[in-house]
């Protein structure tokens, strides 16, 4: 048997049945491909099924505002792939008129669609034979061939996508994408894979050379950067507190959160109380400040490592801009914050 014959073959018996894999829709497959971006499919997978429910047309999500969005996002982090999800279905309804790009060329015109996804859509939906390669099948290729090229490199995303495209079956090449992918998420795991029921194990080069745990190959990234991050919780008369919007092109664009102070180191409570001191809208006010968090709440992002704190500020006078705490969960927010309103239970 062939390497994509074996693969096919072994899909065909242990592939997991799930929603995407019972439509050729490409409203529904390009959905489930942007959610599953950096997404284990455990966690995706109720994000996927609620965004069907709330927007089962590529024209309600479009049609939908910003903040649903956003919301319905919360917890699967990544905001940029929401914000451009939101961007592309506007984009098909009122530039192609509700209808989707029938090929892979045409795809990489919608927002936060790159040659994986593309390649998914097309195959699936198309059945264009265009080959997909994301962390499965770069770990797969490299394994099996044997290739220590970094998977991280330019070098090595031409490399790797060349020989996914040279082995792919043109004939059918949506079950071929298909199975490579879930080969590598359930056989050929990152760590410690059972190589002894492997299909592939009798001509794999790394279990031969004993490379298994070394392949593929990455280039360390950038040195993660530490912030300190501190959640200023107002509590106000009427049961009211303050949320800000956070603007610019960060992580959380768009999303809310309460007011922040950032440091470079943590701030102590006489700290805090002087930088409050010159808040407009505490100008001659009194006010009361307490540590709701004593250990440090470590948030860990791609590139950078959030120490957090939230500082509750007791306000016995009413503040402009503040909303119900009662209105609080119908924000977008990022699931740090989001955790903690949950463990305030305002």
């Amino acid at each position: 048997m062939t390497f994509s014959k074996i693969l096919t073959h072994w899909y065909s018996v242990n592939k997991r049945e799930l929603p995407w894999r019972q439509t050729s829709n490409p409203y529904y497959i390009w959905l489930s491909e942007i959610i599953l971006q950096q997404t284990q499919i455990k966690q995706g997978l109720p994000y996927y099924e609620a965004f069907v429910k709330t927007f089962p047309t590529v024209f309600d999500l479009a049609n939908a505002n910003e903040a649903k969005v956003l919301k319905l996002w919360q917890g699967l982090g990544y905001y940029s792939r929401a914000r451009n999800l939101h961007a592309a279905a506007k984009y098909v309804v009122n530039d192609l008129k509700g209808v989707f790009p029938d090929n892979y060329k045409d795809l990489l015109q919608l927002k936060g669609v790159g040659d994986y996804t593309a390649s998914a859509i097309a195959s699936i939906c198309y059945n264009e034979p265009s080959a997909v390669v994301d962390g499965n099948v770069y770990r797969v290729l490299s394994r099996y061939f044997g290739i220590d090229t970094p998977i991280n490199s330019s070098r090595g995303a031409k490399e790797f996508k060349a020989l996914a495209q040279e082995l792919i079956d043109v004939k059918d090449p949506a079950t071929f994408n298909q199975a490579i992918m879930e080969f590598g998420a359930i056989q050929c795991k990152p760590k410690n894979p059972d190589c002894t029921i492997c299909p592939l194990n009798s001509s794999c080069v790394a279990l031969s050379k004993h490379s298994i745990a070394t392949l593929p190959v990455k280039i360390k990234g950038a040195k993660v950067v530490k912030k300190y991050f501190n959640f200023l919780v107002f509590l106000l008369p009427d049961h009211k507190t303050l949320l800000e919007q956070r603007e610019g092109k960060g992580i959380w664009q768009n999303l809310y959160q309460f007011p922040l102070i950032e440091s470079k180191k943590a701030l102590t409570s006489s700290q805090i109380q002087s930088q409050l001191k010159t808040l407009d809208n505490l100008k001659g006010k009194p006010f009361e400040v307490s540590l709701y968090n004593k250990d440090e709440i470590v948030h860990k992002l791609s590139h950078q490592h959030l120490y957090t704190q939230f500082w509750i500020v007791e306000v016995d006078t009413a503040i402009e801009g503040a909303i119900a705490m009662s209105e609080i969960s119908d924000f977008p927010v990022p699931i740090l914050i989001g955790n903690f309103i949950e463990a305030f239970n305002f």
